[in-house]
């Protein structure tokens, strides 16, 4: 019987051990942070409805900036949700006046919007964010406008009141901020709750625009209401979503609701 030493392969020393496990590695922490940064913000795959309606509203408002200010006035004037346009076209004065935000790009309403709707997306999906939105749209648009039919039938306010400028997009932003603080911890979500109301508080001691400041609240309860049915939806979501709480308040032009 021949006895064989081994064979020494030196060069085989120098390849890197092979991973066992067959599993990619693990981003560093660096890139997980980023990440998680990068979830707030809406993308065409992961939040469709956010990204698409926001990419609709950067559009509406780079009009309203370039344009030729008497189109743009006429334009607003047709998608205004006064009681006249809704008592003649309600469907297409509903949709319209949700497509442009009170102040163009630079109104903070813009980057709530991302924010908020981006969150709540995540973690009930595109339809039930929309109903949310388009609920308290509706919902608090009609609650501050026909008050004003009747009492302009009861002889209570002029009949220039039936051509209020009336559009934005707060009421069903309201409504998403109220909806997505049912998701939030029970610390977080009385601090949101809190900040918010203290905000809509102010704006109906000014009375500056008394119909459509009582529209926040409105649609800020609806989403509340809202918060068993997303309990159910979110149940297949995973974690709880931590949000970021709108802050500061919209540029106002006259007769118009915020954002």
């Amino acid at each position: 019987m021949v006895h064989e030493d081994p064979f020494e392969a030196p060069l085989l020393d120098a390849i890197p051990r092979q991973n066992r496990t067959g599993g990619p590695a693990a981003p560093p922490p660096v890139v997980r942070r980023a990440r998680r940064w990068l979830r707030l913000l809406p993308t065409p795959t992961g939040t469709p409805f956010t990204f698409g309606y926001l990419l609709v509203l950067v559009a509406t408002s780079l009009f309203m900036e370039y344009a030729d200010p008497g189109t743009v006035a006429a334009v607003l004037r047709e998608s205004s949700t006064d009681v006249a346009h809704l008592g003649e076209t309600p469907l297409l004065v509903l949709a319209a006046s949700a497509l442009w935000v009170v102040g163009g790009l630079t109104s903070p309403y813009v980057f709530v919007f991302a924010l908020v709707l981006t969150a709540l997306e995540r973690r009930i999906g595109g339809c039930r964010t929309a109903a949310v939105f388009v609920l308290g749209h509706v919902v608090a648009t009609l609650a501050t406008e026909i008050p004003v039919g009747l009492s302009v039938v009861a002889g209570h306010l002029p009949e220039s009141s039936l051509h209020r400028l009336d559009y934005g997009i707060s009421f069903g932003l309201m409504a998403s901020v109220g909806a997505l603080t049912g998701l939030f911890t029970p610390l977080l979500r009385v601090l949101v709750l809190g900040g918010v109301g203290l905000m809509l508080a102010r704006d109906l001691a000014d009375l500056n625009n008394p119909l459509a400041n009582w529209g926040h609240p409105l649609a800020l309860l609806l989403g509340v209401a809202c918060w068993p049915l997303l309990h159910r939806a979110g149940e297949v979501g995973g974690a709880v979503v931590r949000g970021v709480a709108p802050s500061g308040r919209a540029p106002r032009s006259a007769g118009s609701r915020s954002g």
